[in-house]
Parts: structure tokens; C-alpha cells; sequence
């Protein structure tokens, strides 16, 4: 259990190490959650890398649903044509790091 944490730490290092640090944009995600899935599906695939990647893939998906929730609420503000209160505006950060 311990070894696997420790390489999907590692995997999560070189993937911050390729962007300089900084959080991957929605489509960097998103590509990279399909990435996962077309490993989970190789049929050669040894069992430990296939529940690394299914837990980054896990977690990927629930930031991507995060993010697309903040666009709907803010698509819908736009579409009502309300002005958004302070309070309104400080959810908008579509993006932001919430962890």
C-alpha cells in the first residue's frame, strides 16, 4: 500500500515538474483523463498501474466536475443578466485551487 502511494506521488511530482508547477488547464485535465482511460483498457496492463491510474483518473473527474459546476452557475448568472453580489462573485474564481 505504502509503495503504491509512493508512486503515484512520484507520477504526480513529474507531472507538476512537465508544467512548471502550475495547475494544468481544463483541457490539459480532460485530455489527460482520457489518456487514463485508454491505459486502464489495455488489456497488458499489470494490476498496480491500473489502480494508479484509476485513482488518478478518480481524481481528475471530480476537479473536472468541480470546474464545470462553476460554469454552469456563472453561465447562468450571465444568462439571467443578474449582477452578482460580493459574496456571488468571491464563488465565481472558476478555476481557482480549492484544496
Amino acid at each position: 500500500m505504502a509503495k503504491a502511494k509512493s508512486e503515484h506521488r512520484s507520477a504526480e511530482q513529474s507531472s507538476k515538474e512537465k508544467t512548471g508547477g502550475k495547475k494544468k488547464s481544463f483541457e490539459e485535465r480532460l485530455e489527460r483523463l482520457e489518456e487514463l482511460g485508454d491505459e486502464i483498457r489495455k488489456s497488458n496492463i499489470p494490476l498496480d498501474d491500473a489502480i494508479n491510474a484509476f485513482e488518478e483518473g478518480v481524481k481528475l473527474a471530480r476537479t473536472l466536475e468541480k470546474d464545470l459546476e462553476k460554469i454552469e452557475s456563472r453561465i447562468e448568472l450571465l444568462m439571467n443578466g443578474e449582477e452578482a453580489g460580493p459574496e456571488e462573485k468571491a464563488e465565481l474564481g472558476l478555476f481557482d485551487d480549492e484544496e
